[in-house]
């Protein structure tokens, strides 16, 4: 329902059908209700999301971690799937996963204190969107003297907005909405490819899942460049996590070897959306 800037920052995806792998119910042991304590659900995963946030998730099951929520539930032999649906702002963790409405948020980033973290299963960008063939060609960083006379799209209180001040680059620039309801506006990303290929402006910046995505989907000649140079300000990259209740440990724990012994299959899942994904050492991740 909303853009999500650092926090999908939450990114959040076909591998729908996967068979369960040997031993799933095994691996699933130990995580049900009342084991240790934990309220996990052993039968059904219970997915806390929101309903219109794509490519994340939406009501219809089309986001990326819709698609790995089934995925998820499979490999740990639950019997389906099911979703608690809440629009992602101000209260989402409370009246979702901390009320046990819940078992799982399937997106969050690394080091939010509001869930338990389990380990990141991919990590992403900000990235800069423009034309190809535009004359930007080759640009890589906010800080790039091509962009000087430009008029960028950036997202309100995100992190690419304090690089573009620090680069004098907001005195042209077209400022979009933060929270957007997406069940009847375009996001942010959309908006933005929109505005390039009209001409409004001449480059985007947007967290690199959305941007990603909405650029395919366009069908337009864009390029999308992961924001992995920047030499000063804030940090344009992130790791990705799934968010269960500090309690769970022996949930978090089994989800942790999921993501060990499946992360070639969650890259396919996550590649298939336009996910730009990036390893330690900020190298694109294609496979």
């Amino acid at each position: 329902m909303i853009f999500r800037g650092a926090t999908k920052l939450t990114a959040i995806f076909a591998l729908a059908g996967a068979l369960a792998m040997p031993g799933a119910a095994a691996l699933a042991q130990g995580a049900g209700i009342g084991a240790a304590g934990e309220l996990v659900d052993p039968d059904v995963l219970r997915v806390c999301a929101d309903p219109s946030n794509m490519p994340f998730t939406d009501q219809s099951g089309q986001g990326f971690e819709n698609k790995l929520a089934e995925f998820v539930a499979a490999k740990t032999g639950r019997k389906s799937v099911s979703y608690t649906w809440f629009p992602m702002v101000t209260g989402f963790v409370r009246q979702t996963l901390r009320a046990n409405r819940c078992d799982i948020i399937m997106g969050y980033a690394q080091g939010d204190e509001q869930v338990q973290n389990t380990n990141a299963y991919y990590r992403s960008s900000y990235v800069l969107m423009y034309k190809k063939g535009g004359g930007l060609d080759g640009v890589e960083t906010i800080e790039d003297p091509r962009l000087a006379d430009k008029r960028i799209g950036v997202v309100m209180s995100t992190p690419p907005a304090s690089n573009m001040a620090r680069a004098n680059l907001m005195k042209k620039a077209k400022v979009y909405e933060l929270m957007v309801d997406t069940r009847f506006t375009d996001s942010a990303a959309e908006m933005m490819i929109k505005d390039i290929a009209s001409g409004e402006i001449d480059a985007a910046v947007v967290w690199g899942p959305m941007g990603g995505y909405y650029a395919a989907k366009s069908g337009a000649d864009l390029a999308v460049v992961p924001l992995t140079k920047e030499k000063t300000g804030s940090r344009m990259s992130y790791r990705i996590t799934m968010g269960v209740r500090p309690s769970d440990q022996e949930w978090k724990r089994t989800l942790n070897r999921l993501i060990k012994d499946n992360q070639a299959e969650i890259n396919k899942i996550l590649l298939g959306y336009g996910v730009p994904l990036i390893d330690e050492q900020d190298k694109p991740i294609t496979q």
